[in-house]
């Protein structure tokens, strides 16, 4: 065999080796998507990304919640242990003192004592001495089976607390996935902003009173600094994480999700066409949020690669507001 015959032989296997890496990664052979695709799909990944980080948001709070609840559960646990303990010490010097003294020589040490009257004296002390006993054996028994309770109890929220542990770690997965893929669009976009942490902001000048403009201030005062899903501050946000920030600002305290600031807010939801500024703003599907600022504005967090801004609310969402909450 020459070598012209061997070379002709190894192009080929490697024109056939390309055409199965291409079938097994069918992507590899598909050209990079145009800038207009790749905003198209930038709108699509944006939509799922919001309800994906609120539901990260959500099961991450129900974790944190169940950990602190096991927390509290176990701290009372070793309160009532120290105090069942104690019960259980004194019961033992009741059972050695009857046990060095002796019931029968006490009863004896009372006939001996003569008189009707000591010796009805000294059956009343000891008559109340058993009740005390049985008083404190009574209590021992009852700190032991709310023991038990507790512990029962105790283990069920650590379950559900290891249970919501779980699902945050699958929902994170893919949230990360699906910020790669943000980052990766957005820069071959050119649209990709790191923000700044340290962002002093801008000031608010717009028409709100009182505890709504308290809030607005410190939401005005963090544009510029970058979204980050699961950010509470004070370098990053999420829509939500800066809500609540804002209104924490200001004296009240909100939920941690979109959801739960929704369903917090079932009694004061506001007509669109009545906002005033500082309302809550929420989006269909409940997942985005941002504050109305006054004269047609909005402050939010956006989404990934973008940073804390004022947007035109009407620009911005046109349809897709689902309601406003009056905090």
């Amino acid at each position: 065999m020459g070598v012209p015959t061997r070379l002709a032989r190894v192009a080929a296997l490697a024109a056939a080796l390309a055409v199965a890496a291409t079938a097994v990664h069918p992507g590899a052979a598909l050209a990079e998507p145009t800038p207009a695709q790749a905003r198209a799909k930038l709108v699509k990944l944006n939509e799922r990304a919001d309800q994906l980080v609120e539901q990260y948001n959500q099961v991450n709070e129900t974790y944190r919640e169940s950990r602190a609840r096991y927390a509290a559960l176990d701290a009372e646990i070793g309160r009532k242990d120290a105090a069942a303990a104690a019960l259980r010490r004194d019961l033992m010097a009741a059972v050695v003192s009857d046990y060095q003294i002796g019931s029968v020589d006490g009863w004896a040490r009372l006939v001996g004592q003569g008189s009707p009257e000591a010796l009805l004296g000294g059956v009343a002390s000891l008559d109340e001495i058993a009740r005390a006993r049985a008083a404190k054996l009574r209590a021992y028994e009852a700190a032991g089976a709310d023991l038990r309770r507790r512990h029962a109890q105790a283990r069920a929220v650590l379950a559900e607390a290891e249970e919501a542990r779980e699902k945050v770690r699958g929902r994170r997965d893919k949230v990360d996935r699906m910020v790669a893929e943000q980052t990766r669009l957005l820069r071959r976009l050119g649209a990709f902003r790191t923000g700044n942490p340290a962002s002093p902001g801008i000031p608010y000048t717009g028409p709100a009173s009182g505890s709504a403009r308290a809030a607005l201030r410190f939401a005005f005062a963090q544009v510029g600094k970058p979204y980050r899903y699961g950010g509470t501050g004070p370098g990053s946000y999420d829509c939500s994480g800066l809500t609540q920030a804002a209104w924490r600002s200001a004296g009240v305290e909100l939920p941690r999700t979109t959801y739960t600031q929704w369903s917090w807010g079932a009694s004061r939801r506001v007509p669109l066409t009545a906002l005033q500024p500082g309302d809550l703003l929420f989006s269909k599907g409940l997942g985005h949020m941002g504050m109305y600022a006054g004269d047609g504005k909005m402050v939010h967090a956006p989404q990934t690669g973008d940073v804390v801004k004022v947007v035109d609310l009407n620009d911005y969402w046109r349809n897709r507001l689902a309601g406003a909450v009056r905090p």
